[in-house]
């Protein structure tokens, strides 16, 4: 009898075995027939952001996606290959979400191989392996005869892998030339106005290049001019560039409002101080960078979206104070901004890691309904607002150094603006005091503009930043005269801000949309808090040893001068010795904590990862054993009591 049982027993385990793989591997069916997938990761690293799903339903035409991989090769790093497998995942979602639109066709383009011409003729980069081979990992995008191609897809560059394929499948769907509109107070575009007084002695100015952003901006767009006084933006333009719009008009405000309302997207530098400016106007006369007129604005736009900028303020930020002059005084007032205040999770920021801000200004408030608001650039809690007056008289701002009271507040040295926007000339277009009625009777109210329009139809997207100056090539490059020519060498990431900021406002409106993708970087959040503390506190005993080394040598110095007898001077007095004997025992003392706190912290480090260590490896097994001993316990019991 007991033998029939333990028969029974194991054909009932066997049987269902079996009947739990049919039904897994009827589900596996099932669920692929349908193309239902969940993603259980927590950073949903295989969903597509709903930006690019929008660009997928946009495609009517087929679009060839050419993945190549040199998936046979036997030097691939195991980390490059579990990349390489994440993006053949990426690129099935996008083939699974372009209703039939988009083909993917896998290549390994061995040595010497067709599929190797194939890779070379389509642009594809290959590395060179310990073997001597070429290693590939690239995609060629094509439709009809339009080519976008990502030479070599690098694991630092994951978190934008969505975004740069997107941008790809955009290209080649939408192939025409992005145009640019450049509208400024400033002579971005090279030989500024001249200069009467000099006119006047009869001395003509050298001719001015153009700024270095300009330049680069013109190798990838259409760029054209447009003017400060403009009633009108072209509806050519696909961005418009608005760079320290000094004293600009109404009526140029609301040509820009009707550009954007029209569907045009706009990136403004907008200023409270523009240093440029301020040199330009003091040129022959140093005091008019005070009584000139050196801020830059758009208050009816920003009023009309819930944005305020205040021009009178500038921001200084210990954290980000940039070293200048000889003497290597730190500016406050001029930031040098590090990942600290650059947006990782912003596409047009993640890539950049040194800005350069002169005297910038910050944008607060909070955006009027429709409208989504994002952080791209903003300073740290030790930083504070300041008059605009003082760095004027003081570029160093060395007072505002010494008097410096930190906010504890974040400002927004940045922003985008995200939605669907609405008019800031309700009335219409509005007019010039010169444009009253011939009788001298004011006309009852503003004039609408034809086709004047309240609301925009679709979303819209617009870049607010809050500095100019740091488009001037003195905060982005360096010239260097070589063999007759001059080549740019960067100095900061400013040219590339710029570029980006072109290239995702630029395209496709859903491409501001695409997040930067998360990686699998998983760092032990407590172990580098625990190491953080202990660092603050390592950093804390140097500054106090540091501080007592110089108190006790002032002191010396003060005994010493008090001798009087000159055969003294190398004659250590009893005071000294003592004041020697006093410091050199705080000093071992101080060692000895010191010594205390990195043992402290290795052990508290270690004692933490061995916890989790045993946690992770030991953990589950000691569940799934106890549960087993547990499960066994009770069906013994109830054996018995049968």
């Amino acid at each position: 009898m007991e033998n029939k049982k333990q028969v029974e027993t194991i054909a009932f385990s066997f049987i269902g075995v079996i009947v739990m793989f049919v039904i897994l591997f009827g589900f596996n069916i099932v669920s692929s027939a349908l193309k239902v997938r969940i993603d259980l990761t927590e950073e949903n690293l295989y969903t597509l952001t709903q930006g690019t799903k929008e660009i997928l339903k946009e495609l009517d035409t087929p679009v060839t996606m050419r993945f190549y991989y040199s998936r046979s090769s036997n030097d691939i790093d195991p980390q490059l290959k579990n990349f390489a497998r994440r993006i053949e995942d990426l690129l099935t979602e996008y083939r699974e979400y372009s209703n039939g639109h988009i083909e993917l066709v896998k290549v390994d383009p061995k040595p010497d191989t067709d599929e190797e011409d194939a890779a070379n003729l389509d642009g594809i980069q290959g590395i060179q392996g310990r073997t001597g081979d070429m290693f590939y990992l690239g995609i060629s995008i094509s439709c009809l005869d339009a080519k976008v191609s990502i030479p070599f897809l690098s694991p630092q560059k994951e978190n934008l892998l969505e975004y740069d394929l997107s941008r790809a499948v955009s290209r080649v769907f939408q192939p025409k030339r992005p145009k640019l509109g450049i509208m400024s107070s400033l002579p971005v575009s090279g030989s500024g106005p001249v200069n009467p007084m000099m006119m006047q002695m009869g001395q003509m100015p050298p001719q001015v290049p153009a700024w270095a952003f300009y330049d680069e901006l013109k190798k990838d767009f259409d760029v054209q001019d447009v003017e400060m006084t403009a009633t009108e933006i072209p509806s050519d333009i696909d961005v418009l560039f608005v760079i320290h719009p000094k004293a600009i008009s109404d009526k140029s405000q609301f040509a820009i409002d009707q550009f954007i309302l029209k569907g045009g997207k706009m990136i403004a530098f907008l200023d409270p101080y523009s240093f440029m400016d301020a040199q330009q106007s003091s040129a022959g006369n140093p005091m008019n960078r005070f009584s000139q007129q050196t801020d830059s604005n758009l208050p009816k736009l920003l009023e009309a979206w819930g944005i305020k900028f205040d021009t009178q303020k500038v921001l200084a930020d210990l954290s980000f104070a940039t070293t200048i002059g000889r003497n290597n005084q730190k500016s406050p007032a001029i930031l040098s901004l590090n990942e600290k205040g650059i947006n990782r999770d912003d596409v047009s920021t993640s890539d950049l890691d040194n800005l350069i801000m002169a005297f910038a200004g910050t944008f607060s408030g909070d955006p009027t309904g429709g409208l989504e608001k994002t952080v791209l650039l903003e300073s740290t809690e030790d930083s504070q607002l300041v008059d605009a007056f003082m760095v004027k008289a003081d570029i160093s701002a060395s007072q505002v150094t010494k008097d410096f009271n930190a906010s504890d507040k974040k400002q927004a040295l940045a922003i985008r603006l995200q939605g669907k926007f609405k008019t800031a000339f309700p009335e219409g277009s509005p007019e010039d005091p010169a444009d009253e009625s011939a009788d001298g009777e004011e006309e009852s109210g503003p004039k609408p503009a034809p086709n004047h329009l309240t609301e925009a139809e679709s979303e819209g997207a617009v870049v607010l930043i809050a500095d100019s100056d740091m488009l001037h090539d003195q905060f982005c490059i360096r010239r260097l005269p070589i063999f007759g020519q001059q080549l740019i060498s960067p100095i900061s990431d400013n040219l590339n801000l710029a570029q980006n900021f072109s290239e995702q406002m630029s395209g496709d409106v859903n491409l501001i949309g695409i997040r930067g993708r998360s990686t699998m970087r998983r760092p032990f959040e407590v172990i580098n808090q625990k190491r953080v503390v202990a660092e603050e506190s390592y950093r804390t005993k140097i500054k106090d040893l540091e501080q007592e080394l110089q108190d006790a040598n002032t002191e010396l110095n003060q005994l010493q001068s008090m001798k009087q007898e000159e055969g003294q001077k190398v004659i250590l007095s009893e005071e000294q010795r003592k004041t020697i004997e006093n410091f050199t025992k705080k000093r071992s003392d101080t060692r000895k904590v010191l010594r205390q706190v990195r043992k402290d912290l290795r052990g508290d480090i270690s004692s933490l990862e061995n916890r989790l260590k045993w946690i992770n490896i030991a953990g589950m097994p000691f569940l799934v054993v106890v549960s087993g001993i547990s499960l066994a316990i009770v069906k013994r019991k109830k054996v018995l009591s049968k």
